[in-house]
């Protein structure tokens, strides 16, 4: 990296050794959600069963009324929103008949079941999204101050170092709520017959690949993280 306007040749070594591996994880893992769903969005449950309609039924197996469950546009666009109680399913879940589906579709009804019942991770990461948001877009700005100040001004860096830590703090405390909703997913597939053994197995590998994009992400932000204390430490050299 280069900082012609001070004059300086910065080579940030860090950003091969430690972040590249990340990234090629994450790429990785990402190409293996578009894999699965794709593979499995080709086989159709034997039960006929549309995505909003497993959606449902897990709702109701575990007893949680006044959830609405709404299309939304674009592809792997799924999610739960608790602001407004509501299950969106992108267009290749919503009415689709699929292994995929029921499997995405299923997932995000276990996050509206996490709402509903309190569960104590999901309330975690809900209070600290305010303050990983303004974490996130602060930290680099408060960070590229601080290397362009002299060094009797590193606890600036300190201070964008902190910020950062919030969205670590966020991706870490993501990875127990995204397991727990592919687990509760699961278990009412099972338990209610939705799919047959071979769809299930199938259901099963869409979620865990799933599964691993978060956990790529929470890699990837610590590594970022020991990347800028790096930074940090060599500048006080």
């Amino acid at each position: 990296m280069r900082l012609a306007g001070l004059g300086l040749m910065y080579y940030d070594w860090t950003y091969i050794l430690i972040m590249l591996p990340c990234f090629i994880l994450s790429l990785i893992c990402s190409a293996s959600v578009k894999s699965n769903f794709s593979k499995y969005s080709k086989v159709n449950n034997s039960r006929g069963m549309t995505g909003a309609q497993a959606a449902q039924q897990v709702l109701n197996d575990h007893g949680v009324t006044g959830v609405r469950i709404e299309p939304v546009s674009g592809n792997l666009t799924d999610h739960f929103d608790p602001r407004t109680n509501v299950i969106r399913l992108s267009e290749s879940v919503y009415n689709a008949r699929t292994v995929s589906a029921v499997g995405v579709a299923c997932h995000e009804a276990g996050h509206a079941v996490q709402h509903a019942e309190g569960y104590v991770p999901n309330k975690i990461r809900s209070a600290i999204v305010p303050v990983a948001n303004i974490g996130s877009k602060l930290s680099w700005i408060v960070l590229v101050i601080g290397m362009l100040l002299p060094v009797q001004f590193n606890f600036v860096i300190t201070i964008g170092i902190v910020l950062f830590s919030a969205s670590v703090v966020f991706t870490l405390i993501t990875l127990p709520v995204e397991f727990n909703a592919s687990s509760r997913a699961l278990k009412t597939i099972k338990s209610t017959g939705m799919l047959n053994e071979s769809e299930y197995a199938g259901a099963k590998k869409v979620l865990s690949a799933a599964a691993m994009t978060y956990v790529a992400a929470a890699a990837t932000s610590i590594m970022q993280l020991l990347r800028l204390i790096l930074i940090f430490g060599n500048r006080r050299r």
